[in-house]
C-alpha cells in the first residue's frame, strides 16, 4: 500500500563520468528545490579513481519530510551511455551491471544526450518516457545569448547545466528558483559564469517544452510561498565541523584519508576566525599523539580519520587513557574495509574496533550519531565528556553521512554549554601537594591548566601512583585500575538518556527494529510502509555504545514480541554488543555490506523477507 511519502516524493538521478562536474550541478538542483520549500535528501555514489568511472548523484524531494532515498527513479538524466546501460566490460563478469534504466519507475522519464545516437529499442521498455536532448546544440544556443557562440567545446562542463534545464522544463518546476540557486552559487567574481549557466538552463527548458508534448506522470512543484520555511542544505562533515568550532576546538590534526579529509579541509577554511589551528601531520600516529599533547596542555583537541588511519592510532588511545588526558576526541568516518577496502563507499563495520581500539583495559567513550542534528549535538558534547571524564572519546560516523545532503531546520545553539570539567584549586599556590592522579570516589581527579600556580605534575604511560611516578606495586595497580575504570560508571550515571538511545514510535509494538548510525533516516521513512502490513512498529536507535545503556536497552528488548536488527555490515556488530551487554539475542538480522547505504525499499523488503520466510539473516543489495 502506497504511503503519503511514496506518493508525493520525486526521485531524480544525474549520472555521468567521474570528474565531469555532476556534483556541482546536482547540488545546485538540490538547492533550487530547497528554495521552493521542499524537503530534500541527496547522496552521491562515486568511484575511488579521480576521473572517468561512472558516478551518480541522487536527489529526492517531497513537500513532507524525506530522510532517505528509494531505488525507484522518477527522472534519470544520463550524460553517457554507461549511466543508461552500465559498463560493457563489467557486464561480462557481472550481468546485473546494467546501468540505471531498469531502476526507472513505470511512467518515469529518461533525459539523455541525443548525440549518443541511441535507438529507443535499446531501452527495452515501453512504460517510460524518453527525452533525447541535443546537449551541445542547446548549449551553443545559450552561449550565443551571452556573446560566446562557437565555444561549446570550451564550456563542455556546462552540459550538466543543460541537463538541469531539461529536467526543469520536463518536470514543470519553477525556473526562477533554479536561476536564484545558480546566481547564489556563482556570486561575486563569477557573475559572468552565473549568467552563462542561467542561459543554459533557460535554453534547455525551452527546448524541452517545445519539442516534447508528453509529460511524465510524476511532476515536481514548489510548495506555496506562504508555506515555505527557511531550511538549510547541509552535509554531515559540515555539521560536525560547525559543532567543533562552537565547542571551542583549538587544534585539529589529521592525515589525508577519504572520507574524513572533507571535514578537516572545511576546518582549515573556517578555523582561523575561531582561533582553531588545523595541522596536517606526517601520519595518523603523529595525529593522535599531537592531539593528546594539546589536550594535556588545556587545548580542546581532535583528530579525524577513517578505518585504516584509526588502525594506526591504537597505542595513542592507551596513552591518552592511562595518562588521563582530557581527550582527544577522535572522529572515525567509517568506509568499506578491510585494509584499503572501498575508499569512497560507506559501511558500519568499525563498531567493534571503536569499542576495542587498543590493548589492555581502559576507559573511553563511543557515541554514534544518526543524522545531522545528532552529529552536531554529539560532536559538541564529546568535548564536554572528554574534559569532564578525562578520557578519549570516539565519535563514530559514516561516509554516507559525511557526503549526503540533508535539508534541515536551523540548528538550535541556544542551549549549548561548554563544560571543562573539574579544575584543581590549590590551597597553597607555592605548595607541592598536587596529585594529578589522586584517587577519588568517581574516578575523576581535578586537573590543572598550564601555568596554574601549584599545578605542576608528572605523568607517564607506565603504571604510576597518584603523584604520577612509575610503580609496579600490586596494591597501587589495583587502585589505579579501579580509579580509571570508575570514570565509565560515572559517565554512565551522568550522561542523559536522550544521548544514549531513542525509542521512535510507540512504547509497545508488535515489531521492534534495532539499529544505529545513519540507517536511521531510511528506517524512519520505512516504518509507515511496514505498518501498512498490519503491525505496529517501533525503532530502537542506539547512540551511546560505551558505556552501554544495558539496563534500559534490555528492558525494551525483553518486552518486544519480535525484533529485527538492521546494520550496514556483514557480522551484525551491534547485535553482538547487545547480546554481550544484555543477554538478549535479536530474532532476525537484515544486513547490507555492498558499500552502499540502505535504501528505504531495501529496509522494507529485508524486514518482510526475514519475517515471511522466518530467516535469521537476510542480506539485501540493489546496487
Amino acid at each position: 500500500m502506497p504511503t503519503e511519502l511514496s506518493r508525493r516524493e520525486f526521485s531524480w538521478v544525474l549520472g555521468g563520468p567521474q570528474g565531469g562536474g555532476i556534483n556541482a550541478s546536482a547540488e545546485i538542483y538540490a538547492k533550487a528545490l530547497t528554495r521552493g520549500g521542499l524537503h530534500v535528501f541527496a547522496n552521491i555514489e562515486f568511484h575511488s579513481n579521480i576521473m572517468g568511472k561512472h558516478s551518480y548523484y541522487r536527489v529526492t524531494a517531497a513537500p513532507i519530510p524525506v530522510r532517505s532515498h528509494v531505488d525507484d527513479i522518477h527522472m534519470l538524466v544520463a550524460l553517457d551511455q554507461e549511466s543508461l546501460f552500465g559498463d560493457a566490460a563489467e557486464r561480462k563478469h557481472y550481468p546485473s551491471h546494467t546501468g540505471h534504466v531498469h531502476q526507472v519507475a513505470p511512467g518515469g522519464s529518461i533525459i539523455y544526450d541525443a548525440d549518443l545516437k541511441i535507438d529507443p529499442a535499446q531501452f527495452g521498455r515501453d512504460d517510460i518516457n524518453l527525452y533525447p536532448i541535443p546537449f551541445f546544440e542547446v548549449l551553443e544556443e545559450a552561449l550565443k545569448q551571452v556573446g560566446k557562440g562557437g565555444q561549446s567545446r570550451k564550456y563542455i562542463v556546462m552540459r550538466n547545466t543543460v541537463a538541469l534545464g531539461a529536467s526543469i522544463g520536463i518536470s514543470g518546476y519553477d525556473e526562477e528558483l533554479m536561476f536564484e540557486a545558480i546566481r547564489n552559487e556563482f556570486k561575486g567574481r563569477k557573475a559572468e559564469a552565473a549568467e552563462m549557466n542561467v542561459e543554459a538552463v533557460r535554453a534547455a527548458a525551452a527546448y524541452a517544452r517545445s519539442h516534447f508534448s508528453v509529460r511524465p506522470e510524476r511532476r515536481l512543484a514548489p510548495v506555496p510561498v506562504e508555506q515555505r520555511k527557511n531550511r538549510m542544505l547541509i552535509k554531515g562533515f559540515q555539521a560536525v565541523g560547525i559543532a567543533k568550532l562552537r565547542a571551542g576546538l583549538g587544534l585539529q590534526t589529521y592525515y589525508p584519508i577519504s572520507p574524513a579529509t572533507d571535514e578537516s579541509v572545511y576546518l582549515e577554511a573556517k578555523g582561523p576566525q575561531y582561533q582553531c589551528t588545523v595541522v596536517q601531520c606526517e601520519d595518523e600516529i603523529a595525529s593522535i599523539n599531537m592531539a593528546i599533547g594539546a589536550a594535556h596542555m588545556g587545548v580542546r583537541a581532535a583528530t579525524s580519520t577513517a578505518g585504516p588511519g584509526f588502525a594506526l592510532m591504537s597505542e595513542g588511545f592507551g596513552f591518552a587513557a592511562i595518562t588521563e588526558a582530557p581527550g582527544p576526541v577522535v572522529f572515525l568516518w567509517q568506509r568499506g574495509g578491510p585494509s584499503t577496502g572501498l575508499p569512497t563507499r560507506t559501511e558500519q563495520a568499525d563498531l567493534q574496533f571503536a569499542l576495542h581500539p587498543a590493548h589492555g583495559d581502559f576507559p573511553h567513550i563511543v557515541v554514534a550519531p544518526g543524522d545531522i542534528e545528532e552529529s552536531f549535538s554529539d560532536s559538541f558534547e564529546s568535548f564536554n565528556w572528554a574534559d569532564r571524564y578525562q578520557m578519549p572519546v570516539v565519535v563514530l560516523l559514516e561516509k554516507f553521512l559525511a557526503s549526503s545532503l540533508f535539508s534541515s531546520e536551523p540548528i538550535d545553539m541556544s542551549k549549548l554549554k561548554i563544560d571543562r570539567g573539574q579544575i584543581y584549586q590549590p590551597a597553597d599556590a607555592d605548595g607541592d601537594g598536587y596529585r594529578r592522579h589522586a584517587i577519588t570516589a568517581d574516578g575523576v581527579s581535578p586537573r590543572t591548566l598550564p601555568g596554574m600556580p601549584g599545578g605542576i605534575f608528572s605523568t607517564t604511560s607506565d603504571e604510576h601512583d597518584p603523584e604520577g611516578h612509575i610503580t609496579e606495586g600490586v596494591e597501587n595497580r589495583i587502585a589505579m585500575m579501579r580509579k580509571r575504570m570508575a570514570k565509565l560508571q560515572t559517565a554512565a550515571r551522568e550522561i542523559p538518556a536522550t544521548s544514549k538511545f531513542t525509542l521512535h514510535g510507540p512504547r509497545q509494538a508488535d515489531l521492534t527494529l534495532v539499529a544505529w548510525g545513519a540507517t536511521k533516516g531510511a528506517i524512519l521513512d520505512a516504518m509507515s510502509e511496514l505498518e501498512a502490513d498490519g503491525r505496529s512498529v517501533n525503532f530502537l536507535q542506539i547512540r551511546l555504545m560505551r558505556p552501554f545503556p544495558s539496563d534500559a536497552v534490555a528492558a525494551i528488548l525483553r518486552g518486544a514480541p519480535l525484533t529485527v536488527l538492521i546494520e550496514n555490515n556483514y557480522s551484525a556488530q551491534l547485535g553482538a554488543l547487545i547480546s554481550e551487554q544484555t543477554g538478549v539475542v535479536l530474532d532476525h538480522h537484515v544486513l547490507k555490506y555492498d558499500g552502499r547505504p540502505f535504501s528505504r525499499n531495501e529496509i522494507v523488503e529485508g524486514v518482510r523477507a526475514a519475517l515471511s520466510e522466518q530467516r535469521k539473516e537476510v542480506m539485501v543489495s540493489h546496487a
